[in-house]
């Protein structure tokens, strides 16, 4: 009878901290972060990181996979909404796309969330095999860099949402500077040419390697820039992000593994 009654009122406490989650409010008014393109930029920027880890419910409050969250996005009548929470987690909550709202914001996230499912689809695979000289003169391949955990930015000199985040990785690089297991690449569709008076202004603490801009497109199929790569230290991919808050967030996750 007393493990009756344990077990009830274990289920009870269980059930009543799933419907707290449910009934916890949006960080934001739904309705009015939808007013203009500007005010949804400006929110999703700031409080959605649809790369990262998050627990994903429908319109009604359901748990879903987070697959068929960014489904439901790329059809182009939700929009996510980050809900205030007590923990650490993020919970990200379809709302209705209102009728009068700004067509940009329709097809914007339909076109992050479907760029997103193809990064999914990467994850838990290993990385293409490659062997690269970056512009030091240094082989870098599959095999001298087994047992490191590689973090790689994709980019390109006149993609401004790559160079915009260049202070942040930069930051990145110092703050694991004394992890011997943790090796900083980019692979950038420049040339040589371009890259090293161009680098001179703007410096990147990663290695870079020149001329990647076929290997990015049809070996790695990226469809957006900047793009980071997460490889464990057997060479899987273990996070492909499309942001540098995203990174952050994953790299401190996988650097504790």
């Amino acid at each position: 009878m007393k493990k009756l009654f344990y077990t009830l009122s274990f289920a009870l406490i269980f059930t009543s901290c799933i419907g707290q989650t449910k009934l916890d409010k949006p960080d934001v008014n739904p309705v009015e972060v939808q007013k203009s393109y500007q005010e949804w930029y400006k929110y999703q920027k700031e409080h959605i990181m649809l790369s990262t880890d998050f627990v994903a419910l429908d319109s009604n409050s359901n748990q879903i996979t987070k697959v068929a969250f960014l489904q439901e996005l790329t059809e182009g009548n939700y929009i996510p909404i980050r809900l205030k929470s007590d923990t650490a987690t993020l919970y990200y909550q379809l709302y209705k796309i209102e009728p009068k709202s700004d067509s940009s914001i329709k097809a914007s996230i339909a076109e992050t969330a479907f760029n997103e499912i193809q990064n999914l689809k990467k994850e838990g695979e290993p990385f293409p095999v490659f062997s690269f000289k970056d512009l030091d003169g240094n082989l870098i391949t599959n095999e001298n860099l087994k047992g490191k955990i590689v973090v790689i930015k994709c980019w390109y000199i006149h993609c401004a949402a790559c160079l915009k985040e260049f202070p942040d990785v930069n930051q990145l690089v110092s703050k694991y500077k004394d992890r011997n297991d943790l090796v900083f690449l980019s692979l950038a569709e420049d040339t040589p040419e371009q890259l090293k008076p161009f680098l001179a202004r703007k410096p990147l603490s990663y290695a870079v390697v020149p001329n990647m801009k076929t290997y990015m497109n049809l070996t790695l199929q990226l469809n957006a820039f900047p793009t980071h790569f997460i490889l464990n230290k057997e060479g899987f991919i273990v996070k492909v992000l499309s942001d540098y808050n995203s990174l952050e967030v994953a790299l401190d996750k996988v650097s504790k593994e």
